[in-house]
């Protein structure tokens, strides 16, 4: 019987510099790939590890606070010195400034910090405050040119990511994007901010970005200058109320706001001098204020916890009879602790 074949069907190869070709961009697109991957699973890592407690959250109170120092210093009232002891016994979040803690020193500065935090069974709060064009001229004015800053941040982020041992929370720059429609350029503010994160972000470090307070811009405004910085989806959350007055119901309501607006973001709220409710359109040195609620009294599904973010005593500026922004302000602490202490 005859055998029919099938002719045989001839198949084309390509050229070895066409599979190269080929292979290489294959193994770039796989590449690219796991870095997208590496990306989105690094960011929801940080998202599910920064889980804090509603309540009872306790971070660090500096032994070289302003307050811990004019305590020591002794050189005031005995009123006066009595507000600054108690004021240095409270936690409350430290705030790193390029004057005080320069690039050369900053280091070691948050390395200390996290060694207190360690003794005190706390958590590690800071305030990085040193962003170009900071405070955009107003009473703390001043910060870093934009080389400096990312060094700066840079060596921040270092140091927090030697400390991975400890529950990390950083506010940062405070007015930065609530200012930033004043400042002249929100897109180079966004910049600085991005190059910030990305030297503090890292797992169970909880960034919060500014998010202003619920007497400033209204929650859809707000929303708005936050997403245009593009970083909410790298960071924990916002920081409200940070050296306000405003009371905590209304920031609270405040945070659930702009969570709806923000896909659910997280929030963290200023109480540190709130006890006697908010002061009108006087936001710089008003009289009769109170310390408010401990640090990690409230929280709920959204706003993480309250904390003391403005350190008591230091002054707004020179406004309303006080010194230079950020200086302690004997008076300012025996009243803000009067009856409280």
């Amino acid at each position: 019987m005859a055998i029919t074949r099938r002719p045989r069907r001839w198949r084309r190869r390509l050229p070895r510099a066409v599979v190269i070709a080929l292979v290489a961009g294959a193994l770039v697109i796989v590449i690219a790939a796991i870095a997208v991957v590496g990306s989105l699973v690094t960011t929801l890592f940080q998202t599910l590890a920064a889980r804090p407690p509603a309540v009872d959250t306790r971070i660090v109170a500096p032994d070289e606070s302003k307050a811990a120092k004019a305590a020591a210093a002794a050189d005031g009232s005995a009123d006066e010195t009595a507000a600054a002891a108690w004021l240095a016994s409270q936690p409350t979040a430290y705030w790193l400034t390029p004057e005080l803690d320069p690039i050369d020193q900053v280091w070691d500065r948050v390395a200390h910090l996290a060694a207190e935090a360690r003794d005190q069974d706390a958590s590690l709060a800071v305030v990085v405050y040193g962003l170009p064009d900071r405070d955009c001229g107003n009473h703390s004015a001043g910060g870093l040119d934009p080389e400096s800053y990312r060094a700066w941040t840079e060596r921040i982020g270092d140091a927090l990511s030697r400390a991975s041992d400890l529950q990390r929370i950083v506010i940062l720059e405070p007015d930065s994007i609530a200012l930033s429609s004043q400042c002249g350029s929100p897109e180079e503010r966004a910049g600085h901010l991005r190059a910030a994160v990305d030297n503090l972000r890292g797992a169970n470090t909880w960034i919060y970005l500014d998010g202003g307070h619920s007497s400033w811009h209204p929650a859809a405004e707000m929303a708005g200058l936050i997403n245009a910085t593009g970083l909410i989806s790298d960071v924990r959350g916002v920081a409200l109320n940070v050296s306000n007055y405003q009371d905590t119901s209304d920031e609270f309501a405040y945070a659930h706001e702009l969570s709806q607006l923000l896909g659910g973001t997280h929030a963290i709220v200023d109480t540190s001098r709130n006890g006697a409710g908010p002061a009108g359109p006087e936001w710089c040195n008003p009289a009769g204020r109170l310390v408010g609620d401990p640090g990690g009294t409230y929280g709920d599904g959204v706003v993480d916890t309250n904390l003391w973010i403005k350190p008591p005593g230091e002054s707004d500026g020179e406004c309303n009879g006080g010194p230079t922004a950020g200086t302690w302000w004997p008076e300012a602490a025996a009243e803000l602790t009067r009856g409280r202490r």
